[in-house]
């Protein structure tokens, strides 16, 4: 028997492979006219609507709010913190071609990044009644 929380963190998982595909793919087209990073804060922003909108509906299966809408960039904040000091690392220190180190970047940012959205979304978040959605 799954718990809530594993059926969110698989939802999460699916939602985020979507999300990742998307951003990849258009990270991978901006690469060849657009320095590495900027590329990537490119295709980074690009994915934070698409985040939020599979996040609330799909993922954590509760209503869009206000609140919701104005926190949920924050974690997005973070994680492209977080992603664009491991982009960087991969790139400079580890010695990663440019276009796949933003995989590195995903593989460390994932957990963190699946914690701080169930915070925002779910605390005092009401769920979406299975009549509505």
């Amino acid at each position: 028997m799954t718990t809530p929380i594993h059926r969110e963190a698989l939802r999460f998982l699916v939602a985020g492979a979507i999300n990742t595909a998307t951003t990849y793919a258009i990270y991978l087209v901006l690469l060849p006219w657009l320095q590495y990073v900027l590329a990537y804060t490119i295709a980074y922003v690009a994915g934070i609507a698409l985040a939020y909108a599979l996040s609330t509906w799909y993922v954590f299966r509760v209503r869009r709010s206000t609140r919701g809408m104005l926190l949920f960039p924050l974690v997005y904040v973070v994680q492209y913190l977080l992603g664009v000091g491991m982009l960087q690392l991969a790139v400079s220190i580890l010695a990663i071609p440019q276009k796949y180190a933003l995989l590195v970047s995903i593989a460390v940012t994932v957990p963190v990044t699946f914690v701080l959205t169930r915070l925002v979304l779910t605390l005092r978040a009401p769920p979406i009644s299975k009549g509505n959605g």
